[in-house]
C-alpha cells in the first residue's frame, strides 16, 4: 500500500543520494576560511538557505538541522572556494556528516562537520505496550509530531498500514510506529494444510500441500506436495499459495 509520507524525504532534493541542489547551493565563490568556528558558521547559514529555498517549505515536516564543530585547535589556510560534499553512502537525514574541502587555495585541505538534521511531523506514537504478535487497533496509539529522521525505518503516518497488523516484537508507550515494528497477520501456521495453486499458459491446477512455515498475505513460503516435493509459492490475499510453472 502507498504511504505518501513514507518517500518525502526522498523528494527532498538535499537528502537525496546526488543531493544536487544542496551542493549547488552550498557551492561559494569566494569565501576566507579563518577557523572552524566560521566553517561551522557559514556551514549552518548554508544548509538553513537551502531548506528554506527547497522542497521542505511545501512538505509537512519541520526541518531542523543542528551543524557541530571541528577542533578548535584546528587552523585552516585561507581558500578562495569551499566545496561542500556528501561522503560516499552517507545522506542529510538524521545524524550524517559533511565534508569541506578547499578547492582554490595555497592549501587544499579536506575536513568533515557533523550535522544533525531532524524532521518533525506527524506520526502515530503508541499509548501504552504491546506484545510481540499482538494485533494493533486504533485505539493503540494516538497522532503526535515526532523526529521522523530519528530512525532510518520509516514512519506509518498512514493508520491504514498498522491498524490490524500485528507487532513484530515487544513495543513501548510512546514508541513512533515505523515499518520495522509491525507486519501482516498470520493466515496459517507452519504444518497447516493448505490449497496450492499452480499457474502456468493458459491453466491453473489446484493441489493441496503442507505449510513449512507460517505465511502471510505477500510473502514467500515453502510447502511440501504431497508426493514429496517441496516448492516455492507466494500467499495471496485467501491463504491460497500461487506457484508459477
Amino acid at each position: 500500500m502507498h504511504n505518501p509520507f513514507l518517500t518525502l524525504w526522498l523528494r527532498l532534493p538535499f537528502l537525496r543520494g546526488g543531493v544536487a541542489g544542496l551542493l549547488a547551493a552550498l557551492m561559494v565563490p569566494a569565501v576566507w576560511a579563518q577557523d572552524a568556528a566560521e566553517l561551522s558558521k557559514i556551514t549552518q547559514n548554508w544548509i538553513d538557505n537551502s531548506l528554506q529555498a527547497g522542497a521542505a517549505a511545501e512538505l509537512p515536516l519541520r526541518m531542523e538541522v543542528e551543524v557541530g564543530e571541528l577542533d578548535p585547535r584546528l587552523r585552516l589556510a585561507p581558500c578562495a572556494r569551499i566545496e561542500p560534499y556528501l561522503p560516499a553512502g552517507s545522506r542529510l537525514w538524521g545524524r550524517s556528516r559533511l565534508g569541506l574541502r578547499c578547492v582554490e587555495g595555497a592549501t587544499h585541505w579536506n575536513v568533515f562537520l557533523p550535522v544533525t538534521v531532524k524532521a518533525f511531523g506527524p506520526a502515530w506514537v503508541l499509548t501504552g505496550n504491546v506484545s510481540s504478535g499482538a494485533t494493533l487497533t486504533q485505539a493503540d496509539a494516538v497522532q503526535a509530531e515526532v523526529d521522523w529522521a530519528a530512525d532510518r525505518t520509516s514512519v506509518l503516518a498512514d493508520p491504514a498500514l498498522w491498524v490490524g497488523q500485528v507487532a513484530t516484537r515487544p513495543l513501548q508507550a510512546g514508541q513512533a510506529l515505523r515499518q520495522a515494528m509491525v507486519r501482516l497477520p498470520n493466515l496459517f501456521q507452519a504444518g497447516a494444510q493448505v490449497r496450492v495453486l499452480a499457474q502456468g499458459s493458459g491453466y491453473v491446477v489446484s493441489t493441496g500441500g503442507q505449510a513449512l512455515s507460517a505465511g502471510s498475505s505477500g510473502q514467500t513460503v515453502r510447502v511440501r506436495m504431497d508426493n514429496g516435493k517441496v516448492i516455492s509459492g507466494v500467499v495471496n490475499d485467501d491463504g491460497t499459495i500461487a506457484v508459477n510453472l
